[in-house]
């Protein structure tokens, strides 16, 4: 009994998966995830300002609320990444 061409189509192959490039990946996670950060934060000063107005003084913690955290991010996951590379083996390639 033959398969048919539909029928053979449909079966399960075996291909190699495409390597993964983990640090620009991750990079663009954190680039979206600080974007939407600042976005947040801009929308809701703004509401803020527009409804109960801004001091002086309050401006200057303005930068600080929205590039601190993302920033702070990036430092904290470069440091896990360098925590991380210390438990690869010596002669282990530097893919991470």
């Amino acid at each position: 009994m033959a398969l048919s061409a539909r029928a053979r189509s449909l079966s399960p192959q075996t291909r190699e998966l495409a390597p993964i490039n983990w640090r620009r990946g991750r990079f663009r996670i954190w680039l979206l995830l600080s974007a939407a950060w600042i976005m947040a934060w801009t929308i809701d000063l703004i509401l803020w300002t527009l409804r109960f107005g801004m001091e002086t003084r309050e401006v200057a913690a303005v930068p600080v609320l929205l590039f601190g955290p993302p920033v702070a991010l990036l430092v904290f996951g470069t440091g896990v990444r360098w925590a991380l590379r210390g438990f690869k083996l010596d002669g282990a390639s530097t893919d991470a």
